[in-house]
């Protein structure tokens, strides 16, 4: 097990990380953050001069997404995949690929939303197509930027609740 932060990643098999990340929110504002095109757009990957250029999201079993980033410097990376079970608020699988891999095949991603008194506890367990891939990812920087990433969604549902407080 390892630690970035606030962040807690596991490796549950051989061909899997499990990311698992604790936030301050009901887990409907989270699944929401995580779902809603205008959400997602000011935490996912928004840091170092990074924006998300494109989020399109369509949240339906078959539905496809697609995200596109753009560094302040011109470059650019994509993600796209399919949607393959959505239980509203509670849990999500859809698949992954990247417009110029780093790793090897398309990922299987299982998001799990589970709320305990007002807090919810997220884990992402990407499903590889190998030991190899997944190490790969595992020696990457990769953790860095969900981290941070997640540190942002954080702050996002904070102000969030800020303002329903009002």
């Amino acid at each position: 097990m390892k630690n970035v932060g606030n962040l807690k990643i596991t490796t549950p098999s051989d061909r899997e990380i499990a990311m698992t990340r604790v936030f301050d929110a009901p887990r409907k504002l989270v699944f929401d953050a995580y779902t809603k095109p205008e959400l997602v757009k000011q935490w996912l990957g928004v840091f170092g001069g990074w924006s998300l250029a494109v989020c399109e999201i369509d949240l339906r079993v078959g539905g496809r997404y697609r995200w596109e980033w753009q560094g302040s410097d011109g470059k650019k990376m994509g993600v796209s995949g399919v949607y393959r079970e959505i239980v509203p608020a509670k849990r999500l699988v859809n698949t992954e690929l990247f417009d110029d891999p780093w790793y090897e095949g398309e990922a299987l991603i299982t998001s799990v939303f589970v709320e305990q008194g007002g807090k919810t506890t997220f884990t992402a367990t990407m499903l590889y197509s190998s030991k190899e891939t997944r190490d790969a990812v595992l020696k990457s920087p990769m953790e860095t930027g969900v981290a941070k990433s997640y540190d942002k969604l954080a702050e996002l549902l904070a102000s969030t609740l800020a303002q329903e407080d009002k």
